[in-house]
């Protein structure tokens, strides 16, 4: 780990009257860019399983379902292709001292990152194209890259992201990085594990309640066939699986930075002084070091951040007011993320339970209807969870070495950008709802199999 006391000394402020605006132009783009990369991660994978089960069963509707969900696969790798490339020109343009300063340690990870996606990009367009022109286990064999490249490129950019909050790997002279090894400071950073396995169940718990919520909606509408069952069957399992989970992982996430970010974790609670024992607040405003009309519950915080509920957990009062990050804006992020979180865990937790005690999904509509709820607030939890991330790191863009206002650039013309920027995200928006609708009203390579007789009898009566 560098010494942070060095390393501020080396940098200068920059005078940049739209510091705000420079953060809310890379903050859209990140909310933008993120659910995208969701789908990166997962969504092929769920393509490809329901490939392997039409081979593993002959059961036609799994071909119908991979094939559709491969044309929604192309449709959102484009969008992302769009999205991704702004973001590569906003970290240059709006950051030009943390690029110039750093690109050495993290050059590597973008490097490695656009040759996962032109990977990516050759086997998706094969994956996509080649149903009619490849045997179906050679087919199936082109869909396995496109998984592997998927999670790597989203690895790659992840690793930059755990050594900005845990920097290390190099020293800084002359305000430059020197003595740079970058794949220790990529990959050799404990940070990185806890963001990667974070990340990527996030991405199954994502996907897998968006794609469920859109079937889920065909169901409440009396839309009982064999291929809606299936298709929210499959992508409801797997965010079933993953919600538990990352409570877990979420736990170990929370304890790392308490470690190793501490005062990020004392924004979580808004915890202003040094406390044994120290309690956690459901709900809240932070205000004048104290947390005030929230819900109190005492030693949870050091029992979270511990595992001891007389345990010390370090407060803001460790590091001057200006290292301090904004607490209303992270304890808010942080408990939306952790409350819906939960919330998603719940409904998982009744699906399994009746799937495994009566061998088929729960009937009640109230089920559904939150499993259409569930798609929308497991993005926001999603969000949330990058607000905590980036929000709860401020004012360091590199955390103990380089502010964000180190970082920014001092051009003009922010304000015309941010507007430009509006309007291309505007649009990419409207483009994609549209292209995603033509395919969901598209007709069926083949009609997927009826109604069982007595479902039928039942609607018709």
């Amino acid at each position: 780990m560098v010494d942070p006391l060095t390393m501020a000394s080396a940098f200068g402020p920059v005078d940049q009257s739209y510091l705000l605006e420079a953060r809310q132009m890379q903050a859209l783009s990140f909310a933008v860019h993120i659910p995208l990369v969701c789908f990166g991660i997962a969504f092929p994978a769920l393509v490809v399983f329901a490939e392997w089960l039409h081979l593993r069963t002959g059961n036609p509707v799994y071909l119908t379902l991979a094939k559709r969900w491969s044309k929604v696969m192309i449709a959102l790798f484009a969008v992302g292709v769009v999205t991704g490339t702004i973001l590569s020109f906003e970290l240059g343009l709006l950051w030009p001292n943390f690029m110039a300063t750093f690109g050495s340690v993290f050059g590597l990870a973008f490097g490695l990152e656009g040759f996962s996606f032109f990977l990516e990009a050759i086997f998706i367009a094969i994956y996509v194209y080649g149903w009619d022109r490849l045997s179906p286990r050679r087919h199936l064999l082109t869909g396995i890259p496109v998984i592997v490249t998927g999670i790597s490129g989203s690895l790659f950019v992840i690793a930059v992201n755990a050594w900005m909050n845990n920097p290390s790997g190099f020293r800084v002279q002359g305000g430059r990085a020197v003595d740079v090894h970058p794949w220790s400071a990529l990959f050799g950073n404990h940070f990185l594990w806890h963001e990667i396995v974070h990340m990527y169940v996030a991405a199954y718990i994502v996907v897998g309640f968006l794609v469920a919520g859109a079937y889920s909606i065909s169901w409440l509408r009396g839309n009982r066939s064999e291929y809606v069952r299936t298709a929210l069957a499959l992508p409801l399992t797997i965010a079933a699986l993953a919600a538990p989970v990352q409570l877990v992982v979420g736990d170990w996430a929370a304890r790392t930075i308490a470690d190793d970010q501490p005062v990020k974790l004392a924004a979580f609670e808004g915890l202003a002084k040094t406390t044994k024992g120290a309690s956690e607040h459901i709900l809240g405003w932070y205000s004048d070091g104290k947390v005030t009309r929230g819900i109190e519950i005492p030693d949870l915080l050091s029992l979270l951040a511990t595992h001891n509920p007389h345990g010390t957990v370090q407060g803001l009062d460790t590091v001057p007011k200006d290292d301090q990050p904004p607490v209303n804006v992270v304890r808010f992020a942080f408990q939306a993320m952790v409350g819906i979180g939960t919330a998603l865990a719940g409904l998982a937790a009744w699906f399994l339970v009746v799937r495994v005690r009566r061998g088929r999904p729960p009937a009640s509509r109230w089920f559904y209807r939150g499993v259409v709820a569930a798609g929308p607030l497991s993005l926001v939890a999603l969000l949330a969870g990058w607000v905590t991330t980036e929000v709860g790191r401020q004012p360091w863009v590199v955390y103990g070495v380089m502010r964000t206002q180190e970082a920014v650039t001092g051009a003009n013309g922010i304000l015309i950008g941010y507007g430009a920027l509006v309007a291309v995200y505007a649009a990419l928006i409207v483009a994609s709802a549209w292209v995603l609708r033509r395919i969901a009203r598209a007709p069926f390579d083949q009609e997927p199999a009826p109604l069982p007789r007595e479902e039928g009898a039942a609607r018709a009566s």
